[in-house]
């Protein structure tokens, strides 16, 4: 073994508490980084295979009736591959011992063999056979929330009429990866699920012999969606169309891509964090290890090594702590990457999971660590090159006197001790600096992990509290008279009852377009409102359209603009609104008009589709029962269970996330803070050493040395909470998406915690320091090296 190369290995055991200081980080970073990648690889890989296994439709279209013909001039589109038709409904199930009605989405299976397109991934049992109309399968979540098993009866309200059907199969399907009840953000399998039955059944029951409401097909390779699309909504457009969608602007899909997307931001930004304070630590160890073998490097001068070969040298202890981090971070990296990708696809429903960490992400990590150690590692070896031999074998020079941080007559006052760790301080800015920039990153990350508890309660207080004042909503499969809000005011316990209406719509302005809806309120609308995150309601718009800021923003206009709004119903109205108010929303992208202009649009008379309810909390149970019997409910939402299911939901993966953020926090704040200290100890172990012979109490030499790292944490603690501040705004930023945006809200909660994590690793590094410090050597330590 080259001698070089044998010395290598004698410091990196010599200095092992350093070093694996400086591993762990970096393997905080790779850990991170690999995590990240390796669900987002796997995430895309078991979605991508399910699509194709399962025949994930890549065009879906919505109508109101057609004939079975019009499936043949779709397929006569270019491009188009294969078109399947189907019948779909909303409506309300029935399990025993649950009394509040629950929502399912009715869809049909061929009457002879498997659908072509969204096939189903059978977990138990078989598809219905044909000629059954009594048989259905059931979406596994839905079945397993209620204990509901292959050979059970399912109530189903089949357009008014009730039936039980019988359970034959449990499945999954590409189309509910994320199964979202109509009108709700988060999945909720105990109140929202699918149900499949045979075409016949389904035909008879919604009067569609012959007919279809619902298509999907896939595409030939190639082939522009958008060219489809606008050539299938004009077919479509005479039987009631509601304009057809791309695989992309599916719910469940998009859902999916918008949680890969901030997979994607994720790897992107927080392990970068790790690797910059790995490389400031590269820095502060081989600098401290450089001026301590002065000697060393002038006799590996003197006995002929070139300067190359001296940086070389220092350069592979670099890339050797590295490559330890490295390999640390791999290893945990992969078990956490399996472990998050398994909590996604609970998340998300998937029939199987396909775990490919794929080759990118180790290799990325490992040459984004290597680099990263090397440029840290840069300044300290142009120092060990750039020393001659005969200044090497000369001590370094004696630092100056370097001032204090406090002003002379202030520092008169204060004890010796207190003297001398205001002045090392100041002697050695760099390595301060270091120190303070390290634990100012792991307060950051933390402030940063913290603050998404905090933008979760604001999101739900905004959503849930301040815009819906109801307690129950409901929907209808088909409009209703507006006379229908008096029927169901005399149902038991309602206090007050308000109209809504959506209506599919394309917004457009010159050549931008957005697909999306408009929502009727009626005038005065007190349950649900127009409310503007900013802390004020807009009133519901006379004669004009109030829009969410990302739509504004999207179609580029503001207030006072107008906008032209195609109707994808009823008669199919044109209408050219003008912007009469900009409303900021976390959730969608919504745009509200006057429920009398919309029904006067729609030339359908004064109608509904959806009811807000305020009720009785003490007469909830009588009310649930009654609407379990009333007929064409498409769906019913209760505002606690969906509030109580975005923080069962999301509430878990936060701390989950935030337990693990508060490790790789104290990882850093401890490799950070026991390097600098080690440093110091290794430094000035001769001059600690000569005050304990001088008198000074083991507890006072502790303080010089321990008291110079506090001073150094509480300087870092107010720079890392404003610098968490910028990484959550950061973090919030790159998430925003036009579904979903987390409120920027840092409470002073996050900071506390993130500010009394950082101290408890700061005092554990303390302790492992004061540890050896207890262990010195005197007689060692004073001793002149030879």
């Amino acid at each position: 073994m080259p001698v070089l190369t044998r010395k290598i290995l004698r410091d990196l055991w010599r200095m092992r508490g350093q070093v694996i200081a400086v591993a762990l980080v970096v393997a905080s970073g790779v850990a991170l980084l690999i995590m990240s990648l390796s669900a987002l690889n796997s995430l895309r890989t078991t979605t991508d295979a399910y699509y194709q296994r399962y025949g994930f439709g890549e065009v879906i279209a919505g109508l109101k009736r057609a004939p079975e013909r019009l499936a043949d001039r779709i397929a006569a589109i270019d491009g188009v591959a294969i078109v399947e038709t189907r019948i779909g409904a909303f409506t309300t199930a029935e399990v025993p011992g649950v009394a509040e009605p629950l929502v399912v989405q009715l869809l049909s299976l061929p009457d002879h063999g498997p659908p072509r397109l969204n096939r189903l991934a059978l977990t138990s049992g078989r598809l219905v056979e044909p000629g059954r109309d009594d048989e259905a399968v059931v979406l596994a979540p839905f079945a397993r929330a209620h204990g509901l098993v292959v050979g059970d009866r399912l109530g189903v309200l089949l357009n008014g009429a009730k039936r039980q059907v019988k359970i034959v199969g449990l499945a999954l399907s590409p189309e509910f990866v994320y199964a979202l009840a109509p009108g709700a953000i988060m999945p909720d399998e105990a109140r929202f699920g699918v149900v499949w039955m045979g075409r016949t059944a389904l035909a008879a029951a919604y009067d569609l012999d012959g007919a279809f409401n619902s298509v999907s097909l896939t595409l030939a390779r190639g082939t522009d969606p958008r060219a489809v699309i606008d050539r299938m909504d004009r077919l479509t457009d005479p039987y009631g169309g509601t304009g057809a969608i791309a695989r992309a602007n599916q719910i469940s899909h998009w859902f999916l891509s918008n949680e890969l997307e901030q997979l994607r931001t994720m790897a992107t930004i927080l392990p970068a964090v790790f690797l910059m304070a790995a490389a400031f630590l590269t820095n502060t160890f081989l600098a401290r290890l450089i001026e301590v073998e002065r000697r060393e490097i002038s006799l590996m001068k003197a006995f002929g090594y070139r300067n190359a070969e001296v940086g070389w040298h220092y350069a592979m202890m670099a890339l050797a702590m590295a490559a330890l981090g490295v390999l640390i971070g791999w290893a945990a990296g992969l078990a956490l990457g399996r472990w998050n990708t398994e909590m996604y696809t609970a998340f998300f429903q998937f029939p199987f999971l396909t775990f490919n960490p794929g080759g990118a992400g180790f290799a990325i990590s490992a040459g984004v660590s290597l680099a990263a150690a090397l440029v840290g590692a840069l300044t300290a070896v142009r120092r060990a090159v750039a020393l001659h031999p005969a200044e090497a074998m000369r001590p370094p020079m004696p630092q100056g006197h370097g001032g204090s941080l406090l002003p002379e007559t202030v520092t008169r006052r204060l004890d010796h001790p207190t003297r001398i760790i205001l002045r090392q301080i100041a002697r050695a800015p760099v390595r301060s600096v270091s120190t303070v920039v390290g634990v100012s990153l792991a307060v950051a990350i933390l402030v940063m992990a913290l603050q998404w508890r905090d933008g979760i309660q604001r999101l739900a207080t905004s959503h849930f509290i301040e815009s819906q004042h109801q307690n129950v909503t409901i929907g209808f499969f088909e409009p209703r008279p507006l006379s229908t809000r008096h029927a169901l005011a005399r149902l038991p316990g309602v206090l007050a009852v308000e109209p809504e209406r959506a209506a599919p719509a394309d917004f457009t302005v010159g050549l931008i377009r957005h697909r999306g809806a408009l929502q009727g309120l009626p005038e005065g609308a007190r349950l649900q409102v127009i409310h503007d995150v900013r802390g004020w309601n807009w009133p519901v718009p006379r004669g004009g359209v109030v829009l969410g800021t990302v739509l504004a923003r999207k179609l580029g206009v503001g207030i006072g603009d107008r906008v032209t709004v195609h109707i994808r119903t009823g008669t199919r109205p044109t209408l050219h609104l003008p912007v009469t108010g900009l409303m900021e929303t976390y959730i969608g992208t919504p745009a509200y008009v006057d429920l009398a202009t919309l029904n006067r649009a729609l030339g359908e008379g004064r109608v509904l589709e959806t009811a807000n309810l305020l009720i009785d909390p003490a007469r909830r149970a009588d009310l649930l029962r009654k609407l379990t019997e009333l007929p064409g409910l498409a769906s019913v939402t209760l505002r606690d269970n969906a509030l109580r299911k975005l923080y069962e939901t999301l509430g878990d993966t936060i701390l989950i996330f935030s337990s693990m953020f508060v490790g790789f926090a104290g990882v850093l704040t401890m490799g950070v803070l026991y390097n600098a200290v080690r440093v110091a100890l290794s430094e000035r172990g001769r001059e600690l050493a000569t005050l304990r012979v001088l008198g000074f109490r083991r507890g006072e030499i502790a303080y010089i040395l321990l008291g110079e790292a506090a001073i150094l944490t509480l300087i870092a603690l107010p720079l890392g909470c404003l610098g968490g501040w910028g990484m959550a705004w950061l973090i919030v930023q790159s998430f925003e998406t036009e579904l979903f945006r987390l409120p920027f809200v840092v409470g002073e909660t996050a900071y506390a915690n993130a500010v009394i994590a950082v101290l408890v690793s700061a005092v554990l590094a303390g302790l492992l320091v004061r540890r050896r410090l207890d262990r010195l050597d005197l007689i060692a330590v004073l001793k002149t090296r030879e």
